[in-house]
């Protein structure tokens, strides 16, 4: 069980770690003296390479978590029976899964769209698109953060 442990703590280390990076680091050296436009190619690589790191992550924390539910003798396949804490920790977390599905399966491409066009041709909308895109990394962070903390009172129950 210490491996499982330490394999999930790991995981969501480095996911958590990963998006405070991009979001307190690396973004804002990039946008520094409003020099964004040409960095847009290494935030993408790292942004891209950052996605395979999240997604293996994720499925570590699916893994480990699952088994160590059931450690605890957590019925996985009856939610009626899940202890309230736990049902909280998980409805988070899923709720983090579909903000980083949708950033990275609608969001992100359809921003790489409008980015890709020039600027005349960019409707309203695309512009709202673009100015609001960074939200769902910036609620994702949020969300992590207080899934870490559920997973805090979890452990402590």
């Amino acid at each position: 069980m210490f491996a499982l442990v330490w394999i999930h703590l790991l995981a969501a280390m480095v996911w958590i770690g990963g998006m405070v990076f991009l979001s307190v680091v690396l973004v804002p050296v990039l946008k520094r003296d409003g020099g964004f436009a040409q960095h847009v190619a290494l935030f993408r690589t790292v942004a891209y390479r950052f996605r395979a790191v999240v997604w293996g992550a994720m499925g570590m924390l699916v893994l480990t978590g699952s088994v160590m539910a059931v450690g605890r003798s957590i019925p996985l396949l009856d939610p009626r029976q899940w202890p309230t804490i736990f049902l909280a920790k998980i409805s988070v977390a899923s709720f983090l899964f579909t903000l980083t599905l949708l950033h990275d399966l609608v969001v992100g491409p359809q921003v790489r769209r409008v980015l890709g066009a020039a600027e005349e041709k960019r409707s309203a909308r695309d512009r709202m698109l673009v100015r609001y895109s960074a939200l769902v990394p910036r609620l994702s962070l949020l969300v992590a953060l207080l899934v870490l903390l559920l997973a805090v009172v979890l452990a402590r129950t």
